[in-house]
């Protein structure tokens, strides 16, 4: 049996986080290494490592009606990011969503702050 990732790891509670959202199929933490005053990570418990793995067009929808979901709940403006890949700034090889916001007015170019 692989290793578990460190989200897996989080999902079952083996490590700490900040839950601002949790459902059946998706749970969404506080990143602790944030790059915005508001940055969340959206994480399908189902796993996969690059959501270009996702191929059913109903869970790659629910994966960013969920995002936008749990970016309502906590900003009025926001970005979403999915990095693809250690060349795309994948650190995690768990598909997540990053959600961003919380500038004082403009955001800055680029990723984060």
């Amino acid at each position: 049996m692989p290793d578990k990732t460190l989200f897996e790891r989080i999902i079952d509670r083996e490590i700490p986080s900040q839950i601002v959202y949790e459902d059946d199929d998706y749970i969404a933490i506080r990143d602790i290494a944030p790059k915005a005053p508001v940055h969340l990570l959206v994480i399908p418990k189902h796993v996969s490592a690059r959501v270009d793995e996702i191929t059913d067009a109903g869970e790659m929808g629910r994966l960013w009606l969920t995002a936008v979901r749990v970016a309502r709940e906590h900003l009025s403006d926001y970005r979403l990011i999915v990095n693809v890949g250690s060349g795309g700034g994948q650190e995690v090889f768990h598909t997540h969503v990053h959600v961003l916001g919380g500038w004082e007015g403009a955001h800055p170019v680029g990723f984060g702050t």
